[in-house]
């Protein structure tokens, strides 16, 4: 049995009863009676067909498909932004269509202040049946007429009122203040309007009338103008439903999955415009003979078919035509009918809502039928409450259905099991007829049960609300100019970039030669790239954080085969003597010959070591200072190479031969230049950044030669500390600078490196809050937490595989309680400064690129770059944005860039490997 409560959803045929307990059908009913009352039954499977069927038009129309049968219309609305209580200033609405044959004119003033409220105030002006049917001039100045009449009579200056525009009917729209009717409805019918941006006839009729300058800022429909006033509770509302003369709603949804707008980011609402739902197949099985006579006997036979069967305009009208047929066929009001109820629009929705209410008692419908000219018996009274009913309860039921479609729908758009959300509610329907949102609310329990729906009415049928939109819209405004400010100095123009090449070429330059510079470009006396022909095996130590690893690197001709195993240094280790952390190092060089089988054989040995260090020779490094944790004492001026062939010796029974110790930047360039024999340049962006490049000897001034190359480690995140990089640098970018541990040194690295783009977003989050930009102005612990953003979060944020949802998701475990709009806010932030570190990254990878094709004097270079670090390989666009830079930069170089792999132990077993080669060409 499918059945859903007592709202008469039966699935299987039975004896009719009243569609509302408590008011038992007479016991005299006839069977034309029950005829009647069983064609407003619906089943729990018509329901959900009609829901899955709107569901299926609805999508349908968001990616701009059209059917055959008559779809719904998903009209953008361009309102992007729901409210969060900070909107204030005061604004003019006037409505059109939301009540009918009658014009409404707002004074609205909004506070800002949560709790504290003004109520607006208001006029209703009604609009006569021939302005209704005539030129849309005259009904457009006819508003303006009115508009001026209310302002008379108001305190108010004539100074740019701005004006939100209600307009309830079916339009397309192509700009918040641009709409053009597609259609007219609920008896409005004027010429000349159909086709037209309905804001442009509004605004020529306010000049017309000449007495106010108004801005006509947002034109808004009454469903989008309920949810727009819809006070926030625990979230914000985002659902808009309104039933009176007609019906619609209109909902919040993902921005790039509406194929008109060609956006992807963001929200936007949607107007569903389902009263023009027709799917034959669906609605078939559930209209009646009533519902065809209606449609028939319309001003648009055919349109709006949904709408006919739900709308207020419609519901006295298919209850007047049930009792004419009941008293034509002899079973109501003994078989007469009267001159009133045989005239169209006799009954209205307020009638039916008073002779349905079982409040009422029998006396008040007895009253409603005789002002209808008749003369109703007891039982003719509870049938007519029973014809009521059956009609209203059926209206509610099919809204519930479609409703549970657009909760279906944003279920599924934003990926949720369980879809909590508030809907405002609008109209004549629920506010006269109370049981119409309780049979609502019970229908979308059964047909959506995984959704947790609140039902907020709308206090003054949306008139806030359009103000509301007009409000949001001014806020959105005033924050994108702040938030522009805010990233522009992070918008580096080509000529900027290409300043920051110039500056770098010529600090390599006078690096090069020993003269003052922030690069100090050390030699690595690494003086080949590997050219294939190198075989053996090599033993790699890489010594660069808490984890030492220690790698058997065999070079082959069929490649390069690598065994490795990590060896943890303990705290104490790191922290002690330099003498124990060096035995330490021997000893697990030990443990990992004998596992492999090596013990007693003296292969050569690359030493990675990711700590400053000035290099005397390939097998000679002066470490500078430690860092990363380390603190081992008598290491700093001291030749790290000394220090562990001195620990070999203490240890005799092995043998090593200590080749070469090489930077991981170094390591990085000769492990993809053993895959391409083009990679001179390697560049690692990571926690940290740095390049290395393979430079003329002749070039170098503190080593002895002219002729062949040498490897030049640039250490270029110090590029930018004798003031050069100052023009660029932000109050963002001093404020990290400052709090770091190095204030003054590594600019370069503090505006391109993982270590501190996090912080760099961080401290704009906070300067945008402090503006009321973001998070409605308010200040949370964990954003005033230093490091808590982390440079991970941007690559994750920046994703194009991930839903905006799944961003706030990021944000809001970061205690940032955000909307849609912070969210895109973060991610713009995010995405400008991740922009320009990867074209300050670019922009140093070109003038390197640039400096060796000059030095070979070439038209043209082609060249690759061996890149290596988490922030280069995990962000979603930093590699094309380098590249891309690069390309423009450096037009007369094709530069290639190869991602390495195992750079710090593959490249150093590599440069050792080079090195061998080298030394036995030598000997021969």
């Amino acid at each position: 049995m499918d059945s859903i409560g007592s709202l008469g959803l039966q699935q299987g045929e039975g004896a009719p009863s009243c569609p509302q307990e408590g008011l038992p059908c007479p016991s005299n009913s006839s069977e034309m009676v029950q005829e009647c009352l069983q064609q407003f039954k619906v089943t729990g499977a018509q329901l959900r067909q009609i829901q899955t069927s709107l569901l299926g038009s609805m999508e349908q129309a968001l990616r701009g498909q059209v059917g055959p049968a008559p779809a719904v219309r998903m009209l953008p609305t361009y309102v992007g932004s729901t409210p969060h209580g900070t909107e204030k200033g005061d604004f003019v609405v006037l409505e059109l269509g939301a009540t009918g044959a009658s014009l409404r004119v707002l004074w609205v003033t909004l506070t800002g202040i949560e709790g504290h409220k003004v109520e607006p105030r208001s006029q209703e002006f009604v609009i006569p049946q021939e302005v209704m049917l005539g030129p849309g001039q005259q009904l457009f100045d006819f508003a303006a007429r009115c508009l001026s009449e209310f302002l008379d009579v108001l305190p108010v200056d004539n100074q740019g009122l701005q004006l939100g525009f209600s307009f309830s009917f079916p339009c397309h729209q192509t700009g918040l203040d641009k709409s053009t009717l597609i259609s007219w409805t609920k008896g409005f019918k004027c010429s000349d309007v159909e086709g037209q941006d309905v804001v442009q006839l509004l605004r020529d009729a306010i000049q017309r009338q000449g007495a106010y300058s108004i801005d006509v800022v947002a034109v808004v429909n009454d469903t989008v103008g309920t949810m727009m006033g819809c006070e926030p509770g625990v979230g914000p509302c985002e659902v808009g439903l309104v039933v009176d003369t007609g019906t619609n709603a209109c909902y919040m949804e993902e921005a790039r999955h509406v194929a008109v707008l060609d956006e992807d980011r963001g929200r936007v609402c949607i107007s569903i415009e389902w009263g023009s739902f027709s799917d034959e197949g669906a609605l078939g099985p559930v209209q009646t003979i009533f519902d065809h006579t209606l449609d028939h006997e319309s001003l648009n036979p055919g349109a709006q078919r949904f709408e006919k069967m739900i709308g207020g305009l419609y519901l006295g009208e298919l209850v007047r035509l049930v009792l004419v047929h009941l008293a034509q066929r002899g079973v109501l009001f003994g078989g007469h009918t009267s001159p009133v109820l045989r005239s169209q629009g006799s009954i209205l929705l307020e009638h039916v809502a008073e002779m349905e209410d079982p409040s009422a008692g029998a006396a008040r419908v007895h009253a409603v039928l005789q002002d209808l000219g008749l003369n109703p018996k007891a039982s003719d009274a509870e049938w007519v409450q029973c014809v009521c009913m059956a009609v209203c309860t059926r209206a509610a039921q099919l809204c519930a259905a479609a409703l549970a479609a657009v909760l279906s729908r944003l279920q599924h758009s934003r990926e949720q099991q369980a879809l909590q959300i508030a809907v405002a509610t609008g109209g004549r329907v629920f506010e006269r007829h109370p049981r119409f949102l309780s049979v609502l609310r019970e229908t979308v329990m059964l047909l959506a049960p995984n959704c947790d729906v609140s039902f907020i009415p709308s206090v003054d049928g949306g008139g806030r609300g359009v103000a509301m939109v007009t409000a949001v819209a001014a806020r959105l405004a005033a924050h994108r100019r702040l938030l522009e400010e805010t990233l522009a100095p992070f918008r580096l123009t080509r000529e900027q970039l290409a300043e920051v090449q110039a500056q770098m070429r010529e600090a390599m330059a006078k690096g090069l030669q020993g003269e003052a510079s922030s690069l100090r470009m050390l030699p690595t006396y690494v003086r080949a790239t590997p050219d294939g022909s190198e075989r053996g095996d090599f033993l790699a130590l890489d010594l660069g954080g808490t984890n030492f690893r220690v790698l058997l690197v065999r070079v082959t001709t069929g490649g390069v085969q690598i065994s490795s195993q990590i060896y943890s240094i303990p705290e104490c280790v790191a922290q002690g003597s330099g003498q124990q952390l060096f035995d330490h190092i021997v000893d697990c060089i030990v443990d990992f010959q004998q596992k492999q089988g090596l013990s007693g054989q003296s292969l050569p040995l690359g030493f990675t070591f990711s700590f400053p260090c000035r290099q005397m020779g390939l097998d000679q490094g002066i470490l500078l200072n430690w860092t990363k944790g380390f603190n081992a004492s008598d290491c700093e001026g001291q030749d790290v190479v000394c220090l562990l062939r001195e620990a070999i010796r203490r240890r005799q029974a092995v043998e090593l031969n200590v080749v070469a110790i090489v930077n991981d930047t170094v390591g990085t360039m000769m492990s993809c230049g053993y895959e391409d024999p083009h990679c001179e340049v390697g560049l690692i962006v990571g926690t940290g950044t740095n390049v290395c490049y393979m430079e003329e000897l002749r070039n170098v001034a503190s080593v002895d030669g002219d002729s062949g190359q040498m490897c030049i480690n640039t250490e270029w995140g110090a590029f930018g500390d004798d003031g050069s990089l100052s023009m660029l640098s932000t109050r963002f970018d001093a404020s990290v600078d400052q709090e770091s541990i190095n204030p003054g040194k590594q600019r370069f690295e503090k505006m391109i490196s993982g270590m501190y783009l996090g912080e760099i977003v961080r401290h704009i989050l906070l300067h945008l809050t402090s503006l009321g930009v973001l998070f409605r102005g308010q200040q949370t612990q964990r954003l005033q937490t230093r490091d808590i953003f982390k440079t991970k979060f941007l690559s994750e944020i920046e994703s194009d595989s991930l839903a905006l949802r799944q961003v706030r998701a990021i944000l809001e475990d970061l205690g940032l309680p955000l909307t849609s709009d912070d969210a895109l806010m973060v991610l713009e932030v995010c995405q400008a400064v991740s922009q320009r570190a990867a074209q300050l990254c670019g922009a140093g990878v070109a003038a390197v690129v640039e400096k060796i094709r000059e030095n070979r004097g070439l038209e043209e270079l082609t060249i690759s770059v061996g890149v290596d670090g988490t922030l280069y390989k995990l962000h979603p666009h930093f590699s094309s944005l380098v590249a891309a830079t690069v390309r423009e930069l450096a037009p007369r170089c094709v530069v290639t860039f190869l991602q390495s792999e195992d750079g710090s132990g593959k490249g150093a077993a590599l440069v050792t490997a080079v090195a061998c080669r080298l030394a036995q060409r030598t000997r021969i």
